[in-house]
């Protein structure tokens, strides 16, 4: 248990952890105190300094981004949390939000007089009707303590469900009250972003994780994680094993390690794939189990370390199956603003449908493969490139599955085509 690492999940067991009175007896709003008697640029510096990266996905340093804000513009600056957790497999920001709401609003405070930012809003997922009602009694909490109204203000706003909301520019065409679908980049977000002002989008970890940069400076955040992935995160870990749940430990921790501390893959059984970074990443297999789970370890391995979502399958499970369910979702949530990723799913979709069912034929991979091209690279945002990830890679490791759906007419994890296929000597 010494790999661990908890930071943001410190105190997530206490019975009072979502208050701001827990909040305070840890030393919470500290940091916003020190923050707001620092020049904003020095507090850029910090977080630059630290190395904290973007933990929404894609891992672009946060300093950075904050720094893109130009300054001495005379325009209303915005600062926008992106809460609208929905990747298939995450589940970070949720817990986080519901155990400890006031460490992401600490975060918000900061960030705001960093960028020069007299406005916060945070989107939040419509459906986590629970964490709404935290998150907004925890910011009532704090105006009533002081914390928020002196310059500035923070509203949660609650969107409608849209996994496509949680990109970046469309989240914003969303908060703005328009339907939720990705802008053309450039001009990007610090340029003109919300209200087209310069804005900055950070994840809901990102800025939950600066008030401990704050507090503890950057040579004590440097302390953890690898050379270019620093500190510590949250890993979902999810599917069949013993214990799931969340594990916060410094970047650069294997699943070998996290599987160990998490009792194993459930008894009797053995690892088949997983994803690093929830469902739009590329699979990895057992193989991949002393992989470092940083964003340099996972991308050389070849795939994405994404939202750190940690989804276990067992050897029961179907990958053609599973890779089907998920590119359900790709296409029932693509918003159609573009042809690859509209119509290209719905393709990706009929053709999975029928491997599945064991009325394709090996010429259908060849035809994924290929639909899977053209879509990547190609669509608005990357909705699209996420959809090929799991077809591509379960076709590069599971190729010899697909082909057992073909020539046994169906599923070899179904019971009735299973009988069928080893009747037929097929397997």
């Amino acid at each position: 248990m010494t790999k661990l690492a908890p930071v943001l999940s410190a105190h997530w067991d206490e019975k009072d952890s979502f208050t701001i009175e827990a909040y305070t007896r840890h030393g919470g709003y500290k940091a916003s105190a020190k923050a707001l008697a620092m020049d904003p640029d020095a507090v850029i510096q910090l977080v630059k300094d630290s190395g904290l990266r973007g933990r929404g996905g894609a891992g672009f340093p946060t300093g950075m981004k904050w720094g893109f804000i130009p300054q001495g513009d005379n325009k209303e600056h915005y600062l926008v949390v992106n809460a609208d957790e929905s990747e298939p497999g995450t589940c970070k920001d949720t817990p986080l939000m519901m155990a400890n709401p006031h460490v992401l609003i600490e975060g918000c405070i900061i960030a705001c007089h960093a960028i020069r930012a007299k406005h916060g809003f945070i989107y939040i997922r419509g459906e986590v009707t629970h964490v709404v009602r935290r998150l907004n009694q925890a910011i009532e909490d704090a105006y009533k303590s002081g914390h928020l109204g002196n310059g500035i203000d923070l509203v949660l706003h609650v969107g409608a469900g849209a996994y496509i909301c949680g990109e970046e520019t469309a989240l914003l065409d969303s908060l703005e009250g328009f339907r939720g679908q990705p802008r053309l980049r450039p001009p990007f977000p610090a340029i003109a972003g919300l209200y087209a002002r310069p804005t900055v989008v950070n994840n809901v970890e990102s800025i939950a994780s600066v008030p401990a940069i704050i507090a503890n400076g950057a040579e004590w955040y440097q302390k953890y994680g690898t050379e270019k992935s620093k500190g510590m995160t949250l890993y979902s870990l999810s599917g069949h094993v013993n214990n799931p749940g969340q594990f916060e430990a410094p970047l650069g921790i294997t699943l070998r390690e996290i599987l160990d501390m998490a009792g194993g893959v459930r008894t009797g059984h053995k690892l088949k794939f997983w994803t690093p970074g929830g469902s739009s990443t590329p699979l990895f297999t057992d193989e991949h189990l002393d992989t470092p789970l940083d964003y340099e370890g996972v991308a050389a391995a070849g795939s994405m370390l994404g939202t750190k979502a940690l989804q276990i399958f067992d050897e029961t499970t179907c990958v053609v199956r599973a890779v089907l369910r998920w590119t359900e979702f790709y296409k029932h949530e693509s918003c159609g603003k573009c042809t690859p990723c509209r119509e290209g799913t719905w393709w990706l979709v009929q053709i999975l449908r029928d491997l599945e069912n064991g009325s394709g034929s090996e010429e259908d991979l060849a035809k994924l493969l290929d639909l899977c091209d053209n879509i990547m690279g190609r669509s608005f945002c990357a909705l699209g490139d996420g959809a090929t990830s799991p077809i591509t890679s379960s076709i590069k490791y599971f190729r010899d599955e697909y082909i057992a759906h073909v020539t046994g007419k169906g599923c070899p994890f179904d019971p009735v085509a299973s009988t069928l296929f080893s009747s037929a000597g097929a397997r």
